[in-house]
């Protein structure tokens, strides 16, 4: 059944309210020192001083004034902040008291609140093995509750997954650098070569997100299980050890490839279960990038 237009707003107003308040108390200063000044802008050229990196000379000022000149930069005073965010159909589940696609909300507006607070703009990518909506970089309030809507009620036209697919589109669409958070549960193992390509260009942060259920199957004997992206139903007989082991072991093995893979290309990481709160975790995150 559909909500109406009434209940949609309460839910986001609710999400708003919480978020809204941790990232201006817990988040807004941390934010500031993770994020800001990473990128460089150009200012001026001036007179080459000793001591100077010669990486800087401005080739085409020295040659017309005959005296050699360099370029100066200095940090952006405003950045472009990304969510680039799974809806596929896996991104519904919840066996606990929260959905992963609602704790995904609340992640993702806390983030988008603290970035608009410090001046930045935000932008989402929501995806399925499809770009299934693009919300260009913008400030202001009205922005981060069309955000919040969109994670809530968004109804994707495709189930699957294409990790690899959004990080492409990220590349093409943004040629400044920018800082994404990739929200995803990264349930694949495909997407190492676009996560390299991405990440010589822009400051990528891979946020994984489970629910309990989904890295152990309990044993209840006989169960109707339908896969949430491919949409078969079948039964599964968790009084199996071996189904209950091959259970487990795709989950773990879908995980190292997330640590494996972002660990090779330099990348930063969460993993964010919805049966926890995710402040201390984002609070301890933004403290150790702030003291790089």
């Amino acid at each position: 059944m559909s909500l109406s237009i009434k209940e949609i707003l309460r839910k986001v107003r609710k999400i708003e309210l919480k978020t809204k308040g941790l990232s201006s108390m817990e988040f807004s200063g941390s934010y500031k020192t993770s994020f800001k000044g990473r990128g460089m802008s150009f200012s001026e050229v001036r007179l080459y001083q000793y001591g100077d990196d010669v990486r800087n000379i401005d080739w085409n000022v020295t040659a017309r004034t005959g005296e050699p000149h360099i370029k100066i930069f200095e940090e952006e005073r405003e950045q472009t902040f990304m969510l680039l965010i799974d809806i596929s159909g896996s991104s519904f589940f919840g066996a606990n008291a929260q959905a992963k696609n609602e704790y995904i909300a609340e992640i993702a507006a806390t983030l988008a609140f603290s970035a608009i607070s410090n001046n930045d703009k935000v932008g989402v990518i929501f995806f399925s093995d499809r770009i299934e909506r693009y919300l260009a970089p913008r400030k202001g309030h009205n922005h981060i509750l069309r955000i919040i809507r969109d994670l809530l009620f968004l109804n994707p036209k495709s189930k699957g997954t294409n990790l690899g697919l959004s990080l492409k589109y990220l590349n093409n669409l943004l040629k400044r650098r920018c800082t994404a958070f990739l929200i995803s549960d990264f349930m694949t193992a495909t997407y190492e070569k676009d996560l390299k390509v991405a990440c010589s260009k822009h400051d990528i942060v891979g946020v994984h997100i489970y629910d309990t259920r989904e890295t152990e199957m309990p044993n209840i004997g006989l169960l109707p299980v339908i896969d949430a992206e491919g949409g078969k139903m079948i039964w599964v007989d968790t009084a199996s050890q071996t189904v209950r082991d091959n259970y487990r072991n795709k989950y773990e093995e879908n995980l190292q490839y997330f640590y494996n893979t972002f660990s090779k290309v330099g990348a930063d990481v969460l993993s964010l279960g919805t049966h926890e709160s995710y402040v201390n975790t984002l609070r301890k995150f933004f403290k150790e990038r702030s003291s790089i």
